[in-house]
């Protein structure tokens, strides 16, 4: 039908409105531009990352370093040795050889320091330990260890009689998992702190405090060398600063995973940083912290204090795991900062975290930063104090809010500033709208909601298309998440289907929009005002559009300052920089002066800064939660197959929606609808072909599935004694996905896969797995199967049993307590108390011990169980469980494992955590009615 238009167009309208010619030819124009801003807004997020995490420093050498800086080259001959002794785990003779070589480098250093300086170096031995920490990982546990063994460094100026009694502490592990040289996690950090400890003894005769270099061991098996260090050693007392290094992948940028809860650390960092690398959005992506348990032990805390600590920190976090410095902050009530290498996560704990992809120019990033610091940090005449803070309120509001840019600066304030700029662009943006409103009336307010619609409907279509690829892959793939090598292919699994249910979804809103806003032109034609044509009301849809994007990034900043969340910052940056840009070159406050189309430049200069500032992270944060996908299944089987990519897809979704919420509102009126719809189908085509036909393959030998082959020996459902065990070797994957091609390899060994045997692991469950138990009998013997042996069970009055554990060759076990029958318990180990009497936290009904130690650890403990005094309600069907659990590891390979191993594809690898067993594992157990 044509067009309508008024006698004398308005100003807006121009000849080539009027002109099919002339408009065909825009049209043509408008898509090529669309298209190209796209491809160069692509261009320019890839490049911001690229930018802000992949440009390393140059590796310096060791004459250009000279006595005082940072030499990377010398760095690497140390991670060099450290990964030549093979996995050196807790107990083995591999950390022996490892703590000696660490050691004989820290003597030299001492040797060889300045003679104004006092380098003091000790080798710790700790006897024994529990480590109680209740957040995140280790609600429900208690840690014990013995026989550990750390290095320290103390350096500080001779002449300064009061260094030691204020020192910075530096800390990172020597040991690693079984299943890895640990190239990344840790020797990397260990070589540049004995870099950092050689130049800063030729720097500490002008420090005013010491600094200790500890270089512990235990913390792969939960953080025990930490506690152990920062609960008995005589230096523990003087430290007001911890820094600890850590690695989550292998290499790349070293940057600040965790800081607080002081702010002093962080500022001092971002003040004197050549290269500064941190996000506070990631510390919001990590583990419980222990700021809930700090904040509980002050005197005042309220709690919705309590509550917007846990917002702001995550309650479980999408990584899970934890460092050394929730030890420090936890039980020492220390400041100071976490840092962790994030490069290739999904090599984590596995065979593939070796020397050959370890990035050069990481371990110089790390080194000159930290150089940098200590210098500024020892030589400053305020330390923060242990605990000084006394009220949560205080602790919240003096929370530094930091982030870098580009990796060239860093931008650090505090929590009350920024709920102060945050409540004083909300009031404002508040009042504007208000305003607008109020001049636009009741059709105003009817575009507003309708536009929010648009945003609704283009979260929900985005959310169900990308969630939707998310169930289809492990039906149709080999493997249910097939991007784990090749993080790209995310862009057409995830991506493709997210922006096309997004641009779906929006115009699906502009269309409602756009027939609202006919039927409000056509009633003020009908009252006599000027008629607009269609190119008028869609410019008015477009506008709107354009505005619900700051309406979706206010209501994020207001959530985000309600709960004090630091990385609020994102929401304030995408909400300024395009409502700025809009009201600079948009924006009017007349009712009477038609629309016109939105200008280019508006997009650009308003997506710009938000680019510059969040591009690079939001990047990043999508490889690391692909990366920890390989890992995702922590009880194998229990989890649907689908539920990794449903995290991707959603994480993908999220940020597609945050941030083309602007750029969307410019397709509807450009053409270049369809161009988009046809390159986001035939990419989402291409990959996943390229995923079916195997192309690319969804694991390398680099990039490897995690599977772990366990000889299993379980004498369980006796009494303990006299029982005739059972011996299998189990194969199962943390990655999800069936062991379909790997059973194939192995055939000839016997395997049959299924969840018909639900392997009890003590810390975690098996529901998934393959069981073999031909030739299983050797590689072992009856006289290593442990013991639970009841010594006495005295039933008068509060019922009282006393169980001797002997756990035969193993140091290193995992004892579960069943507190559905048992209300207390407490345990010895040579004599020694470990665990006494007192409030014990179950989960799921057990609490759990784990244990690990040296060679000389004990291996016969004392168990004392104090029972419940009531019993279980009559009729109750449930089925019981056994009172206590246990497995002991051995890092032993069976002649049956060892060949399951090598036979297996090399796109497999082992993986290593402090839950898991070993190779050969003995289980046992003790049932209530022994």
């Amino acid at each position: 039908m044509p067009r309508t238009r008024p006698k004398k167009p308005s100003s807006s309208s121009s000849t080539s409105n009027n002109d099919p010619v002339e408009a065909e030819v825009e049209k043509k124009r408008s898509v090529s531009v669309m298209l190209s801003l796209i491809a160069v807004m692509i261009n320019c997020c890839w490049a911001v990352h690229r930018y802000q995490y992949d440009a390393m420093p140059t590796p310096v050498g060791v004459e250009q370093a000279g006595k005082r800086g940072f030499s990377e080259e010398a760095a690497m001959e140390h991670v060099v040795a450290l990964t030549q002794f093979g996995p050196h785990s807790v107990g083995s003779t591999a950390l022996d050889h490892a703590v000696k070589y660490v050691l004989a480098v820290t003597e030299n250093i001492k040797e060889t320091a300045h003679r104004e300086v006092d380098v003091q170096v000790e080798l710790f031995h700790v006897q024994s330990g529990a480590n109680h920490l209740v957040g995140g990982l280790f609600k429900g546990k208690t840690l014990l260890y013995s026989d550990l063994k750390h290095v320290l460094l103390r350096v500080l100026p001779k002449y300064l009689p009061n260094a030691e009694e204020d020192a910075i502490l530096v800390s990172s592990h020597i040991d690693t998992v079984f299943s890895t040289g640990g190239a990344g996690d840790c020797s990397s950090c260990v070589a540049v702190m004995l870099e950092l400890a050689r130049g800063i003894s030729q720097w500490a005769h002008g420090f005013k405090h010491a600094v200790i270099f500890l270089f512990n061991t235990g913390e792969e098996e939960g953080l025990n060398g930490a506690h152990s260090f920062i609960t008995q050693h005589p230096w523990r007392n003087s430290i007001r600063v911890a820094i600890d290094l850590e690695a989550m992948g292998i290499g790349g940028k070293s940057s600040i995973f965790q800081g607080g809860p002081d702010p002093w650390a962080i500022e001092n960092f971002a003040k004197v940083a050549k290269y500064p690398s941190g996000q506070i959005i990631a510390q919001h992506i990590s583990p419980l912290s222990s700021w809930m348990r700090w904040a509980n032990q002050t005197e005042t805390c309220r709690p919705e204090i309590g509550l917007n600590i846990v917002l702001r920190h995550g309650v479980r976090g999408l990584i899970k795991s934890a460092t050394d410095f929730q030890v420090y902050k936890e039980v020492a009530g220390l400041s100071g900062l976490d840092f962790a290498y994030a490069d290739i996560t999904a090599v984590y704990h596995t065979k593939n975290d070796k020397l050959e992809l370890l990035k050069p120019g990481s371990l110089q990033h790390l080194g000159e930063n930290m150089l940098a610091f200590l210098l500024q940090t020892a030589t400053s005449p305020r330390f923060p104090k242990v605990k000084e803070v006394k009220n949560a309120e205080v602790v919240v509001q003096d929370q530094a809010v930091f982030f870098d840019i580009l990796g060239t600066y860093m931008v650090v304030y505090r929590q009350s500033f920024a709920n102060m700029l945050h409540n004083s662009v909300v009031l404002q943006a508040l009042l504007i709208w208000t305003t607008s409103l109020v001049i636009g009336g009741y059709p105003a307010v009817v575009s507003l909601g309708l536009s929010c619609l648009s945003v609704l409907l283009m979260w929900t279509f985005s959310l169900s298309f990308s969630v939707a690829v998310s169930f289809i892959l492990p039906l149709i793939c080999s493997s249910p998440v097939p991007y784990i090598a090749s993080p790209w292919l995310v862009l057409g699994l995830f991506v493709a289907p997210a922006v096309l249910g997004a641009l779906i979804g929006q115009h699906m809103g502009y269309l409602i929009l756009l027939k609202y806003l006919r039927h409000v032109f056509s009633k003020r034609k009908q009252k006599g005002s000027p008629i607009f044509g269609a190119d008028i009301i869609q410019s008015e849809a477009e506008r709107w559009l354009f505005k619900a994007g700051f309406v979706q990034w206010l209501a994020i900043l207001i959530l985000g300052t309600l709960f004090k969340i630091g990385s609020s910052y994102v929401a304030l940056v995408w909400l300024i920089s395009p409502a700025f840009a809009y009201g600079f070159l948009e924006a009017t406050l007349s009712p009477v002066r038609p629309p016109k189309p939105l200008k280019i430049v508006t997009l650009v200069l308003g997506m710009a800064v938000p680019i510059v500032l969040t591009a690079g992270i939001f990047i990043r944060l999508v490889g690391t939660v692909i990366g920890i996908v390989i890992r995702y299944d922590r009880n194998p089987g229990s989890t649907p197959e689908w539920l990794g990519n449903v995290l991707v897809s959603v994480f993908v979704a999220t940020i597609v929606c945050l941030t083309m919420v602007y750029l969307l509102s410019y397709v509807h009126l450009s053409g270049a609808k369809r161009p988009m719809i046809i390159v986001a189908c035939a990419l989402f085509g291409l990959t996943l072909s390229a995923v079916l036909t195997g192309i690319v393959p969804p694991f390398t030998e680099d990039i490897a599935r995690t599977v772990n082959v366990v000889h299993v020996v379980e004498a369980t459902g006796g009494s303990g004694e006299n029982q005739t065990p059972i011996s299998y070797i189990s194969l199962f994957s943390f990655t999800p996905g069936k062991l379909i091609e790997e059973a194939e390899q192995v055939k000839e060994e016997g395997f049959v896969c299924g969840n018909s045997k639900v392997i009890d692991f003590v810390t975690f469950e098996v529901k998934y797995g393959c069981i073999s138990s031909n030739d299983a009998k050797s590689g072992w013997d009856e006289s290593d199967v442990p013991k639970l042996h009841v010594e006495s069970d005295v039933k008068k009055g509060d019922r009282v049993t006393q169980v001797l554990i002997d756990t035969k060759v193993s140091t290193r076990w995992s004892l579960a307590i069943n507190m559905d029958k048992i209300e207390d318990f407490k345990f010895e180990g040579n004599s020694e108390e470990l665990v006494s009497v007192g409030d014990k936290i179950g989960v799921d009904g057990w609490h759990i011990i784990q244990f690990s130690g040296g060679k000389d650890a004990p291996k016969r403990f004392n168990l004392t169980l104090f029972w419940m005094t009531t019993t279980e309600p009559e009729g109750s069907k449930q089925a019981p469980n056994p009172l206590l659990k246990l497995r002991t590891d051995v890092d032993r390979l069976t002649p049956k494992a060892e060949r399951v191993l090598q036979k297996l594809p090399p796109w497999c690898t082992v993986f290593g955590k402090s839950t898991s067993p070993h190779t050969l594992a003995f289980l046992t157990s003790l049932p209530v009615d022994f």
